[in-house]
């Protein structure tokens, strides 16, 4: 039993494996290389490997209760990752502006990119999102999608009004955003919730969680209902679902201009700045105590500490 898990079909185990077999997976792929006819083709499988990881490893550890502030970091290296993954298949692919995810295709492709925007707006990283969406749009799907555009308008500028969109399961979302009256608004939030799981029957993670310790699940979690909702006001007092994130959403409401200064991130081989413990995603389960001046260890490829709690 894991005591402070998000949802009740992680076990301890599933969690262990999950760090266990991430380890194994970075030094066997330091080593050896993916089966590719060319080595450009070989860097965009490699790099689409470990974007894969680094993502589930954000919803594995939200599912298990971790943190949300251990989650920053992370979404900063997932980001990161997506950069360099299209920068690989524009190299592959000779297309400059190729998409890391096709949204428009895929169902999965495009609920796995507007779960990356809802975590930049839920952890109040403009920041990550406009470097995200960075990479989306020049392939085509700027002012093309209702939702993409409804998450994005409020923050970034010059944005787009559309009235299409590509998937048919976020039409009560988009109609949340748009309801006249406050209890229907909550209404089709909760609506969507109820619906969200069945609509991904063709996904790759659905029913992962029927697979065992050994098996591929993560966590199923509808980011993008929490983000509507902290974005557009939606009260979500009665949203009851296993895969809403409430705490997210009362995490990026609570969050004030007075928030207290987070701790400076610290690159490996520089000297702890504030006693506590601190975590970096270059390595699994890398989360442990350091005393103040003590030095910040490094991985192969270069490290960056970030504080996580007090001691």
């Amino acid at each position: 039993m894991i005591k402070d898990r998000r949802q009740a079909f992680l076990s301890a185990a599933r969690l262990e494996n999950f760090f266990s077999n991430y380890q194994h997976s970075v030094e066997f792929f330091a080593e050896n290389t993916f089966e590719s006819d060319s080595e450009a083709q070989e860097k965009s499988l490699r790099a689409r490997h470990f974007q894969k990881w680094i993502f589930k490893e954000i919803l594995i550890r939200y599912t298990a209760g971790h943190s949300i502030d251990l989650l920053i970091p992370l979404l900063e290296t997932l980001v990161g990752s997506y950069e360099h993954l299209q920068r690989q298949l524009a190299q592959y692919n000779q297309i400059p502006n190729i998409t890391p995810l096709a949204i428009d295709d895929w169902l999965d492709q495009y609920q796995e990119c507007v779960q990356v925007f809802s975590l930049c707006i839920l952890l109040h990283r403009t920041d990550l999102l406009q470097r995200f969406v960075a990479l989306i749009d020049p392939a085509g799907y700027a002012g093309d999608d209702t939702l993409y555009e409804d998450l994005l308008c409020k923050l970034l500028p010059d944005r787009y009004d559309v009235d299409d969109w590509y998937h048919d399961v976020y039409t009560p979302l988009i109609q949340a955003i748009y309801a006249d009256d406050p209890t229907e608004a909550s209404g089709l939030l909760q609506q969507y919730c109820d619906d969200w799981y069945p609509a991904f029957e063709q996904a790759p993670w659905h029913d992962s969680h029927l697979q065992g310790d050994e098996g591929s699940y993560c966590g199923y979690w509808a980011f993008e209902a929490a983000a509507i909702a902290f974005l557009y006001g939606i009260d979500d007092s009665g949203v009851e679902h296993r895969v809403y994130p409430k705490d997210l959403v009362a995490y990026a409401r609570n969050l004030r201009p007075s928030h207290p200064k987070r701790v400076a991130p610290v690159v490996a081989g520089e000297t702890c700045s504030k006693a506590g413990y601190w975590f970096t995603p270059a390595a699994p389960e890398s989360r442990r105590y350091f005393a103040q001046g003590e030095v910040m260890p490094a991985f192969e490829g270069g490290a960056v500490w970030y504080w996580v709690a007090q001691g």
